[in-house]
């Protein structure tokens, strides 16, 4: 596909992501919560962030939109950072990264990665908290909290990592999600990997690079903070997210699994007020409020779907 193509395709996605969200939304009057826009200088480039405030006694979470790397941005997912930031007490900075084709590999896990130690070297100045930080995102932004927090796993006041269906393998990755629901949700799997590709633009699956991206066995989760996944049935990349949650289980983590089972990928954004978004938001804020010295790293675990195993 023809690079002119490909860039036609995103900007016309983007629209009609960005119209179905305005449209399943309607009027619905937003949630009361106080926001403040920022735009920081990031290495000569100029990245957005949106500031949901919250309570100094709670973290703050810093928050990367689900869209495939193509797709989304601050306003797709502010009806879920209001929520979320509401519901939890806690504030909230969402970042507005770049997005391909016009910036691929590593762009996003870059941008998204350079914002948040921006937040972090600027906590005392933002919107109320408690001096942690909690890294949390969904679909693509579930691979970029994955990958920032595996960047910053060691850093003093890391809280945690909230990841909604996120995308932690390669498509070429024997997940039966991908056969089972390749057709069954809002997100087809030819619409999957058609992000992936036009995100890696032509890199290899096995490049070493892309152990950012794709967590392998080069990469151990020893010092992985408590997490949250939640994943959808609806979904290719079910069996994604539950592989992960295996993965830290087995390393010794402390991770809560929530499976939705008759949710769609792609509900925290392009469902509307659905029983699946405020269920999300439900657990997410419950998990999110939960002191942070758990009892075992078995205890919040549900059991993931079997195929995950």
């Amino acid at each position: 596909m023809t690079s002119l193509l490909n860039r036609f395709i995103a900007r016309a996605a983007r629209y009609l992501y960005l119209r179905r969200h305005e449209k399943l939304w309607g009027g619905a009057p937003l949630d009361p919560i106080a926001v403040s826009n920022l735009c920081v200088e990031l290495d000569g480039r100029q990245v957005g962030l949106r500031m949901y405030h919250g309570n100094a006694d709670k973290p703050m979470v810093i928050y990367a939109h689900g869209g495939g790397f193509v797709v989304g941005n601050l306003e797709t997912h502010d009806r879920f950072c209001r929520a979320l930031s509401l519901n939890s007490g806690c504030s909230l900075i969402s970042i507005d990264y770049r997005l391909a084709p016009e910036h691929t590999f590593p762009a996003a896990h870059d941008d998204c990665f350079e914002a948040t130690k921006w937040v972090l070297d600027n906590l005392d100045n933002l919107a109320p908290n408690n001096g942690l930080f909690i890294l949390a995102g969904d679909s693509a932004g579930g691979n970029l909290a994955i990958a920032s927090t595996l960047a910053l796993q060691e850093r003093c006041g890391i809280a945690g990592c909230l990841s909604i269906y996120p995308a932690t393998q390669h498509y070429i990755s024997d997940l039966p999600s991908y056969t089972e629901h390749a057709k069954t949700g809002l997100v087809p799997a030819r619409h999957m990997r058609w992000f992936c590709d036009t995100y890696l633009n032509g890199m290899a699956p096995a490049n070493p690079a892309l152990e950012r991206m794709f967590p392998g066995r080069r990469t151990t989760l020893n010092l992985f903070p408590r997490t949250l996944i939640i994943t959808a049935e609806r979904d290719p990349i079910r069996d994604d997210g539950a592989r992960f949650a295996v993965r830290l289980h087995r390393s010794g983590c402390k991770i809560t699994y929530k499976h939705l089972p008759q949710a769609s990928h792609g509900f925290v954004c392009s469902e509307g007020d659905s029983e699946h978004f405020r269920e999300a938001v439900r657990i997410a804020s419950q998990w999110l409020a939960t002191p942070l010295i758990l009892k075992s790293p078995q205890e919040d675990l549900e059991s993931p779907t079997s195929q995950a195993v």
